[in-house]
């Protein structure tokens, strides 16, 4: 899940805590355009006080402004619907004549929020049944392909760890990587066990590990909200963690390297135990053709390839530096730098 979502729950959990009252609010659906997408969260404090959104600002100031003027009364879940007509769109600066509904459901220790964020910490994809006639709730392992889902009677929604980043190797590239992937909400990790190239590395918000590459994959568990990304350009560090990556549930797994290396790499972990099938999931030579050179630009261009394979663009839309055409002749690789 978002970190902002993260921590709305966090947030709630720690008003719970304090004997606040508070509510939680949900976007359950929305028509025409709206800023915020289905399921985003916001927690709001009898106070006022806010964390989170659903829409970008227009209608928290709506909802601070009743909660400081009536308090917290809600004892049970209610639906309400923003935008409805057009001088309601204007007033709550929703585009387009946008129409937002909300769940808005009073939090207490019975909703279940520390429990919810425990699973959390357990890389656990939960699913939440919130009864709209009750505001029972029962937390449940989500299954592959489950959706938010709300009836009459109940809100279902999902709840998921955020999308992981293992970085392997702590040179210049990774920083940017590191630092780009972290604006974009990911929980990075960067393993190197090479002293020297640990000394003086630090990116506020991402962990640096010691560890073989290879032990740290499996010891991460990677699911499909994972990513692996191998730049150290010694195959004693990247063919094997690469393995274990390949054989895992990993969205995306990618090492940078020319055309010439990659395909040598292929050759190698072809030797080990890896199909076919899984050796054609390695994205390489890794990121999308953007005529990178710098390494804050092939950053951008590793992040860009892994955005487009986590949000499902189709392949024929895509192309990745492997694609990109070069004069014969030319060096494809430069360390930390150019094409890769």
């Amino acid at each position: 899940m978002d970190s902002i979502d993260l921590e709305v729950l966090k947030t709630s959990a720690a008003w719970i805590a304090a004997g606040r009252r508070c509510e939680l609010i949900t976007v359950i659906k929305t028509w025409g355009s709206s800023p915020r997408p289905v399921g985003a969260t916001l927690a709001i404090c009898e106070d006022g006080t806010v964390v989170g959104s659903v829409s970008g600002g227009c209608i928290e100031d709506d909802l601070i402004a009743r909660v400081r003027d009536e308090g917290i009364r809600r004892t049970i879940p209610e639906i309400v619907s923003y935008g409805i007509t057009a001088d309601e769109a204007h007033r709550f600066g929703l585009p387009c004549g946008g129409t937002i509904e909300l769940s808005i459901e009073p939090l207490s220790a019975h909703s279940r929020i520390d429990e919810l964020l425990a699973r959390l910490e357990q890389h656990e994809l939960v699913q939440r049944r919130l009864d709209l006639r009750s505001g029972e709730v029962e937390l449940s392992k989500a299954g592959a392909g489950a959706q938010m889902q709300v009836s009459e009677q109940a809100m279902v929604t999902l709840h998921g760890p955020r999308w992981r980043l293992l970085i392997i190797g702590a040179g210049q590239l990774s920083r940017f990587l590191a630092q780009i992937a972290l604006a974009m909400d990911y929980s990075v990790t960067v393993c190197d066990p090479r002293e020297e190239y640990r000394a003086g590395w630090h990116v506020d918000g991402v962990q640096l590990v010691h560890d073989m590459p290879d032990d740290v994959v499996l010891a991460m568990n990677l699911d499909h909200r994972s990513a692996v990304v191998a730049l150290t350009h010694d195959p004693k560090l990247d063919d094997l963690a690469l393995m274990e990556a390949l054989k895992s549930d990993a969205f995306y797994v990618g090492a940078i390297g020319s055309r010439v290396n990659n395909s040598k790499r292929r050759e190698r972990l072809l030797e080990f135990d890896l199909t076919p099938e899984q050796l054609a999931r390695l994205h390489g030579p890794i990121g999308l053709y953007i005529g990178s050179k710098t390494p804050s630009e092939i950053a951008i261009s590793i992040l860009a390839e892994m955005t487009a394979i986590k949000n499902g663009v189709p392949t024929n839309l895509i192309v990745p530096h492997a694609a990109a055409p070069t004069k014969a002749g030319d060096a494809v690789c430069v360390v930390d730098s150019g094409a890769v």
